[in-house]
C-alpha cells in the first residue's frame, strides 16, 4: 500500500520584497543562479522565500512510503507501483523506500514563478569531523540512523551504528566547496538534504532540478528545487543524481553508489594520456613558454641582485656574491613563493634574470600530472616507485574495474583519495568504500592511490612499531642537461600510533640518529644501499619529466632554478629474485617547500642552496648529484 506523509511547511509565504532588496541579491548571487541553470523567472521568488525563510514544499509535495503488499487484493497495485519504480532507483538504503510526489489538487505549473522551493540541510559537515559529530551532537545519529533506514533504538552513540551511516551516508549527501577564505575553509563541505529533499529519488529523465545555493546574507546553505516540467497530481518528484555528465557509460559508472553495474570487464591499465591532454592542462594553466635565451657566461666574481617575498630565504642567504634588493626590475634573481606565469616576457625582456621555477614543472608537483609522467617509466601499471594511481576525473571505470576485480580476488582495498593541488593532507581520505571515492569526484579534483598496506615500520620505544615517511629536498639546477642533486639531510615524520591507519605524526628525529636506529633494527639493509635505491628512483623521476618538450615535459629554460621536496615512503616488497626489499613509494613533490627546519638546524642550507642553483658550486655544499 501507499501511505503519504506531508512535508513540513515551517513558514507562510511573505509579502513581495522592495526592488533594492532584490537588486542587491541578483548582484550578490548571480553568478551562483546562471551556473546552476536556476530559470530568471523564479529569481524573485527564490529572494522572498530566502529573505523569509519560507519553507512551502509541504503545501505541494507528499513523502510516499512503499510497503510490502500484504493482502492479496493489494498485490495488483504493487506490481503496478514496482514497475513504475522500476523506472527510478528506489531510495537508497535499507528498507522502507519512499518516493516523493506532488500532492497538489491542481498539480503545477512550470511557468508559475512561486515554483521554487527551499530544501534544508539535516546535516552539513566536513569528512573529517563526521564520526565526532555523530557521537557528540545530541539526535544526530537517530535521525542519520532513521533517515538512511538503520536500526537504532538506543539512547547512547553506538559505534556500529556510526560505521553504519559513516558507510551509508555517501548514498545520501551532496557537496559544495566556498571560494573564499583559507586553505582549511575552502575544503569540501558535505550536506544531507532533510528527510523530504532525501527521499527524491533518480531518474535519467528528471522531473525537477535541484541545486545546492549559498545565502550570503545568512550564510547559510540550502537546496533549492524548481520543475522541469507542467506535473500533475500524483506525479513523481525526481532529480537527476549526476547531473551534468552526458556520456552513458560515465553516467553509469557515477551512478553505481545507487545503480550495481559489472565493469570487471573494463580494461584497467592506464597508458600516459595524449599530447592533447598535457596541452590543455598548459592552456587552463595560463603559462607561456619562454623564448630560447643564451645562458650567461661564467663570472666568477659578480655580485648577484636578489629579489624575494621569502623571510626564510632573506635570513637564511649570507653568502657575499648574493646581495638583497626591494626592486624587482633590477634584480638579478627572482626567488619567489608564488607560481611566476609570464615566461615569454621574461626571457624576450630580461633574458639573463635567473629564478627559481622551470615552466611546466606542475607535471610533477600536481598529483594527477606526477602520476601521468610517472608512466613513462615501467610497464603499463606504472613505475614500481609510484603507488598504483588513478585519476578520478578521466580514469574512473579503469578504477572501479581495478577495484572490483581485486575486491573478488580478496585482496587488500584500501585506496587513498588526494585532490589534484592541496598541501598538508588537506580533504585526504582513506577509505575501503567504492560509493566513497565515487562520489568524491564530486568535490575537488582528486587522484586515487593505492594505499601502502605493507609498509617498512619503526620501532618507537614509547608506542613500537609505527609508520614513517621521509622528506629529500632535491634541486634541479637545468633540464638539458639534466642536473640534480639532493641536499645531504633528509627530514623524517612518524605516527604517534602503531595504528595501521595512524595519520598523526609524533616526535622528530635528526637523520644521523635515525639510520643509527634503522640499521640496527634491519641490520641487513644498510642505510647507503636505501639511499642509492632512492636516488635512482629520483632520477628516474626527473628523467621521466624532461624527457619530452613542453608542455609535455618540463621546458628547458636556461635561465630556470628549481627546489622540490619529494616525500616518500619504503614498502616491502620482493624483487625478480624473490628475496625480500624495501622498495620507495613516492608520495608526492612539492614546490617551495617549507624549509623552516632546514634553516633551523642547518644555518648553511641556503647557501648551499643558492650556491649550487645559482653559482654551480657544490664545493663545501651539503649537496649529492644524483645526475
Amino acid at each position: 500500500m501507499l501511505r503519504a506523509a506531508a512535508a513540513d511547511s515551517m513558514a507562510e509565504p511573505g509579502a513581495p520584497q522592495q526592488d533594492g532588496g532584490f537588486s542587491q541579491f541578483v548582484a550578490l548571487h548571480q553568478a551562483a543562479l546562471l551556473a546552476s541553470a536556476v530559470p530568471r523567472e523564479y529569481w524573485p521568488s527564490l529572494h522572498r522565500k530566502l529573505e523569509g525563510e519560507i519553507f512551502d514544499a509541504g503545501e505541494m509535495f507528499g513523502i510516499m512510503q512503499v510497503e510490502e503488499a500484504e493482502e492479496e487484493e493489494e498485490v495488483e497495485e504493487q506490481a503496478d507501483i514496482e514497475r513504475e519504480l522500476k523506472k527510478k532507483k528506489p531510495n537508497p538504503g535499507t528498507e522502507p523506500s519512499f518516493k516523493v510526489i506532488v500532492t497538489n489538487e491542481h498539480g503545477l505549473r512550470a511557468t508559475d514563478p512561486n515554483c521554487i522551493f527551499l530544501i534544508d540541510h539535516a546535516w552539513t559537515y566536513r569528512v573529517e569531523h563526521a564520526r565526532h559529530q555523530l557521537m557528540e551532537v545530541p539526535g544526530l545519529l537517530h535521525r542519520m540512523a532513521n533517515l538512511m533506514g538503520i536500526e537504532f533504538h538506543g539512547e547512547v552513540p553506538d559505534v556500529d551504528v556510526v560505521e553504519m551511516v559513516l558507510a551509508e551516508m555517501w548514498k545520501y549527501n551532496q557537496t559544495y566547496q566556498l571560494s573564499h577564505g583559507t586553505a582549511e575553509e575552502k575544503v569540501p563541505v558535505w550536506y544531507i538534504m532533510d528527510e523530504f529533499g532525501s527521499r527524491i529519488q533518480h531518474s535519467d529523465e528528471p522531473t525537477f532540478g535541484t541545486a545546492p545555493f549559498y545565502y550570503i546574507p545568512q550564510q547559510l546553505a540550502y537546496t533549492i528545487l524548481w520543475p522541469l516540467k507542467d506535473m500533475s497530481n500524483g506525479e513523481e518528484v525526481s532529480r537527476d543524481y549526476v547531473y551534468g555528465e552526458t556520456e552513458p557509460f560515465l553516467r553509469s559508472c557515477l551512478l553505481l553508489p545507487w545503480q550495481s553495474m559489472d565493469v570487471t570487464h573494463i580494461n584497467h591499465q592506464t597508458p600516459e594520456p595524449s599530447d592533447a591532454h598535457y596541452q590543455a592542462i598548459f592552456a587552463e594553466n595560463k603559462e607561456s613558454l619562454p623564448l630560447p635565451v643564451e645562458p650567461p657566461l661564467p663570472d666568477k666574481t659578480k655580485i648577484f641582485k636578489v629579489y624575494t617575498d621569502m623571510q626564510q630565504v632573506l635570513t637564511g642567504v649570507d653568502h657575499p656574491r648574493f646581495v638583497f634588493t626591494n626592486d624587482e626590475k633590477e634584480a638579478d634573481i627572482l626567488f619567489n613563493f608564488s607560481h611566476f606565469k609570464d615566461y615569454k616576457t621574461l626571457s624576450a625582456e630580461r633574458p639573463h634574470v635567473l629564478l627559481n621555477q622551470f615552466p611546466c614543472e606542475n607535471l610533477l608537483t600536481v598529483k594527477d600530472c606526477l602520476a601521468s609522467v610517472s608512466r613513462r617509466v615501467g610497464d603499463a601499471e606504472g613505475p614500481q616507485w609510484l603507488p598504483r594511481t588513478f585519476n578520478l576525473k578521466t580514469e574512473l571505470p579503469q578504477f572501479i574495474s581495478y577495484f572490483k576485480q581485486r575486491e573478488e580476488r580478496g585482496e587488500d582495498n584500501h585506496w587513498i583519495c588526494k585532490p589534484w593541488n592541496l598541501a598538508r593532507s588537506l580533504d585526504t581520505h582513506v577509505t575501503t568504500n567504492l560509493s566513497y571515492i565515487i562520489r568524491q569526484r564530486e568535490s575537488t579534483p582528486k587522484v586515487v592511490s593505492k594505499y601502502i598496506e605493507n609498509p617498512v615500520l619503526f620501532h618507537r620505544d614509547d608506542v613500537g612499531m609505527v609508520k614513517f615517511d621521509i622528506r629529500y629536498v632535491v634541486l634541479l639546477r637545468s633540464v638539458r642537461p639534466l642536473k640534480l642533486y639532493t641536499y645531504n639531510v633528509f627530514w623524517l615524520r612518524f605516527a604517534n600510533r602503531p595504528s595501521r591507519f595512524a595519520a598523526s605524526l609524533g616526535p622528530r628525529i635528526h637523520c644521523d640518529e635515525f639510520i643509527t636506529m634503522f640499521e640496527k633494527q634491519y641490520p641487513k639493509y644498510p642505510w647507503k644501499s636505501i639511499e642509492a635505491q632512492l636516488f635512482k628512483t629520483f632520477g628516474e623521476l626527473f628523467q621521466a619529466a624532461t624527457s619530452k618538450p613542453a608542455p609535455l615535459g618540463i621546458c628547458d629554460y636556461q635561465s630556470s632554478r628549481a627546489i622540490y621536496a619529494i616525500d616518500l615512503m619504503l614498502k616491502w616488497d620482493t624483487d625478480s629474485e624473490g628475496k625480500q626489499v624495501m622498495q620507495p613509494q613516492i608520495l608526492e613533490v612539492n614546490f617551495n617547500p617549507d624549509c623552516a627546519r632546514a634553516c633551523k638546524y642547518h644555518p648553511t642550507f641556503f647557501n648551499d642552496v643558492f650556491s649550487t642553483l645559482f653559482l654551480d658550486e657544490t664545493d663545501n655544499c651539503h649537496m649529492t648529484a644524483i645526475l
